[in-house]
């Protein structure tokens, strides 16, 4: 009896240890059509996943150089005209300012071996349809630093040197539309990069129309329109820029944007993303637009 579950149990090892050996060659593909699957799925959300994050941070790039740019631009816009509030300008009177003591503004210094002078009415502010210059009255005062004079303000590339005898502050935007770049110079430097992925740069002005008393409009004017003698009279500058990213994206067909045209058509101004090519290729683009008020109000060489 004992001999016979002895059998009964080595029976049943051998069969245990049969079953344990492994697995069928259809299990094993089976397992591997699943495992590619899964691996499939995690790879298409991530991909997905990455799509969606380049285009957020393709986004952010794009507004945070905008944002830039139009500081820039609108900083020295903001300025141009300014001239010399000078507090002593009688001779021989104290240093000691009062209230009643006149004072006048300086629109260029008579100083020996200077460079640039400043006439506001012809160097506040000139320009074409993609380009701007823009000036404004360079001074020097005390400061706590230095026991001499320093200029405190600058141009677009922040300078120039404190060295610099130029008694106007001069900043030039241009764009390259074969590098896609906006450059700035001014005062003698070469223009440099400052803006880079520009699709299109284009500026606009804003003239006062007082020709119908009691009826006065503002016009937005092109660059020939506004006339060599009416420079003065322009109380404002209309900025578009268009930035692209460096994140190439998949945009359905007939994805367009509204550029820069100037064009009272807005069909006329829509571009097809599709159809761009090069660098531009299958990118986002966005459109900025900003008016800055010049600090003149249009009055230098008119009033002032």
């Amino acid at each position: 009896m004992f001999s016979k579950y002895l059998a009964t149990r080595a029976t049943a090892k051998r069969l245990n240890q049969h079953s344990q050996q492994g697995v069928t060659l259809i299990e094993l593909m089976v397992g591997i059509a699943v495992g590619l699957l899964v691996v499939a799925v995690a790879m298409g959300a991530l991909m997905a996943s990455r799509g969606i994050s380049g285009t957020v941070s393709d986004t952010t790039g794009i507004q945070q150089q905008a944002a830039y740019a139009m500081r820039v631009i609108g900083q020295q816009l903001r300025q141009a005209g300014s001239l010399y509030l000078n507090l002593n300008n009688v001779a021989g009177q104290s240093s000691t300012i009062a209230a009643s003591m006149p004072v006048a503004f300086e629109a260029s210094a008579a100083v020996s071996g200077s460079g640039n002078s400043f006439t506001p009415a012809s160097d506040t502010l000139t320009g074409t349809d993609t380009s701007l210059t823009v000036g404004y009255r360079r001074y020097t005062e005390a400061v706590f630093s230095s026991t001499t004079a320093q200029s405190m303000v600058r141009n677009c590339l922040g300078g120039p040197a404190d060295t610099s005898t130029d008694q106007r502050l001069e900043s030039i935007f241009t764009f390259n539309s074969n590098s896609g770049t906006l450059q700035c110079g001014g005062n003698g430097a070469t223009a440099q990069p400052i803006m880079q992925n520009v699709a299109d740069f284009q500026v606009r002005y804003l003239l006062q129309d007082n020709s119908t008393p009691g009826n006065t409009t503002i016009q937005y004017l092109a660059a020939s329109d506004v006339g060599s003698g009416n420079w003065g009279k322009v109380q404002a500058v209309e900025v578009c820029l268009v930035l692209y990213g460096d994140e190439p994206i998949d945009l359905p067909q007939g994805s367009s944007y509204t550029g820069c045209g100037n064009d009272s058509n807005t069909a006329k101004n829509k571009i097809d993303m599709t159809t761009l090519t090069g660098s531009r290729a299958r990118r986002m683009h966005i459109a900025f637009r900003n008016v800055f008020q010049l600090r003149s109000q249009g009055l230098i060489g008119t009033v002032l």
